[in-house]
């Protein structure tokens, strides 16, 4: 899954994007490095950051999904929480709602199920603007993710959205320490036990920086050591700013399993 934020102030990518050609062509070249989804977004969900205006957002997303899907059959993920921009986003080109609330704000369930289109539930302890301060797991990180992921499963069958299309991201990142980001990627098993595919986004993000002392920029290494470790979990999507290097890197692991299988 190639990242493509069009917003002024994500952490790696911001303001790079704005521009409706200038997205279409990272789009492009995102899927000529070997993305299978695009995941678009108009409103940062970095630790900290102010939400948008609806009208902000649609005016960022709705006219970059329609020139992508002139251009390509690519599948289009929108990053999204409000069901007005899920609604325009599917019907301008989208194929897949990525939700960091998991369908927890007002009218979302119910527009995700009246879409029928896969939905990625992320677990988020609080909201970005105050997710980083002191976040706490009284139970352990990784039996409160699977314990939220349960009831949210619960939630969008009642709302009459198939099991089938759910998706599930443990929010690496989101409301966690870096002992809490860890151990939530060394226990990935455990969330298969819910029988959904795994969907993680490391890709850059504050826990890899604090742990080397790298700036964003100088991040890659952890990242793909970060995605290699996920896939050979089990991961099946790996969300990521950087689409070539992580695919060459999948293909080596890819072989050395073929070739000792």
């Amino acid at each position: 899954m190639g990242v493509l934020n069009v917003t002024p102030d994500s952490f790696f990518d911001g303001g790079n994007y704005l521009a409706v050609d200038n997205a279409l062509q990272h789009a492009l070249s995102l899927i000529q490095q070997g993305a299978d989804i695009i995941d678009i977004g108009g409103e940062s969900t970095k630790p900290y950051a102010k939400q948008v205006s609806l009208e902000v957002e649609l005016t960022r997303v709705i006219p970059v999904i329609k020139k992508l899907r002139r251009e390509s059959d690519v599948c289009i993920s929108i990053d999204t929480y409000k069901p007005e921009v899920m609604q325009a986003a599917v019907e301008a080109g989208a194929n897949i709602i990525n939700d960091i609330y998991a369908l927890r704000q007002p009218g979302a369930l119910t527009m995700a199920a009246q879409l029928a289109v896969p939905v990625c539930l992320m677990h988020m302890q609080g909201e970005p603007s105050n997710m980083q301060q002191n976040p706490y797991y009284r139970h352990g990180v990784v039996d409160e993710i699977c314990q939220f992921f349960t009831e949210r499963i619960k939630a969008c069958e009642l709302a009459g959205i198939n099991k089938n299309l759910l998706l599930l991201d443990p929010g690496f990142g989101f409301g966690k320490l870096i002992k809490d980001n860890l151990q939530l990627v060394y226990n990935l098993q455990e969330f298969f036990t819910l029988g959904m595919p795994i969907l993680l986004g490391i890709s850059r993000k504050n826990t890899i920086g604090a742990i080397l002392d790298k700036e964003t920029d100088q991040r890659l290494i952890g990242s793909l050591t970060l995605a290699l470790f996920s896939a050979m979990k089990g991961v099946g999507i790996l969300r990521t700013h950087d689409v070539d290097e992580t695919r060459q890197a999948l293909k080596i692991l890819e072989m050395l399993y073929q070739e000792n299988s």
